[in-house]
């Protein structure tokens, strides 16, 4: 049986590395509520002004500036690290240079503060094509180097489909513990909310896309009964399905549209990556869509960082369950076993769309 102590007498300490507009926060302050304990942000840094603006707006904290120019030894003590490190280098957008890419070495700024501060653990977040870089190599030296910083590592390629957004991105996280511990990724799978729930019913005429452009995808996919994003891919061809596919800061305007019509409004990228409602726009359609291209699926983030805190040791043995919570499979295991790098994804929400009208 569980037993609840008196509520928020715990504080966990984190800090918010390459913080965008703050999805990672959301998420710890989400796990951190959930396990009756208060999550307290000590540091943040990000480099973009406009993210730093609204950051600031929204958490009433303007993040330091640029990693490379901050010392380790000036951040805080503190407990948890999280850190979206620069995708670029590793997506297709960034054409895959990796390390060659000088944000590449980004991941290094996030090595010496681990290896100054010590904190009790860590959770990273990037795209999926991490984990096959350079057939392997790139992740494979991110571990070897976590491993020689003093943390135990592991890793997973994680849906937002599997946490109820109607989102299919897929994205790699990598949690390390400065002691072994038990720690198991999430696991249950929440349904996928529809699409009627994102979209906004009153959109204003300047987010529908040009005549010419809407001939050209009622060309190539016929409407459909249920509301679908539609999905244009570098070759032309259109797809439509009852989620979205990933937000991309750098893709085209078009790249998806609402039922083949329209795009999608600063607020409903922001609901596809499950921020709260009451988030602030203020930044200007284009760049809200970069922000929220270049943001984390909160959900997501907040499982695994709930799964953190808890294998991490932050909170009192009367907050946890008897041990049979610490076995997966049926063992006492240090780390589930991970994803094998193009697995698909065993999702009920990767169903087929309903009948296109034109059919019936």
């Amino acid at each position: 049986m569980k037993i609840t102590p008196k509520r928020n007498d715990i504080t966990i300490r984190y800090i918010d590395l390459f913080a965008g507009i703050g999805g990672f926060r959301y998420a710890m302050q989400d796990a951190a509520k959930e396990h009756d304990a208060i999550a307290e942000c000590v540091f943040t840094s990000e480099i973009d002004k406009e993210c730093q603006k609204v950051y600031k707006k929204n958490f009433g904290e303007l993040p330091c500036g640029d990693i490379t120019n901050i010392s380790a030894e000036s951040i805080p003590d503190h407990d948890i690290l999280l850190a979206g490190f620069p995708c670029q280098p590793f997506s297709i957008i960034g054409h895959m240079k990796g390390f060659h890419d000088t944000r590449g070495t980004l991941f290094f700024d996030i090595v010496r503060i681990l290896e100054e501060k010590m904190p009790t653990a860590f959770v990273l977040e990037n795209v999926k094509l991490l984990v096959g870089h350079d057939k392997g190599k790139t992740l494979k030296t991110i571990l070897e180097v976590l491993k020689d910083s003093g943390y135990h590592a592991t890793y997973k390629v994680l849906n937002a489909l599997d946490c109820g957004l109607p989102q299919k991105r897929e994205r790699v996280f990598i949690v390390g513990f400065r002691e072994p511990c038990f720690f198991s990724w999430p696991s249950d799978k929440i349904p996928m909310q529809p699409l009627s729930n994102i979209l906004e019913k009153n959109v204003p005429e300047k987010y529908f896309a040009s005549d010419h452009i809407r001939k050209k995808r009622l060309s190539k996919q016929e409407p459909t009964q249920e509301p679908t994003i539609w999905h244009e891919n570098k070759s032309g061809n259109i797809s439509a399905y009852p989620f979205s596919c990933a937000l991309r800061a750098g893709a085209s305007y078009n790249y998806l549209l609402v039922n083949g019509e329209r795009r999608l409004t600063s607020r409903e990228m922001l609901r596809l990556q499950g921020f709260p409602e009451e988030f602030q726009i203020i930044s200007s359609y284009t760049q809200t869509r970069k922000q929220a291209g270049n943001s984390l699926p909160v959900p997501v983030a907040k499982a695994v960082i709930k799964n953190t805190i808890e294998a991490s040791g932050l909170l009192p043995a009367v907050y946890l369950y008897k041990t049979d919570k610490l076995i997966v499979d049926g063992q006492l295991r240090l780390f589930e076993k991970e994803r094998k790098y193009g697995e698909i994804s065993e999702t009920p929400n990767s169903r087929k769309i309903q009948t296109t009208l034109s059919a019936q």
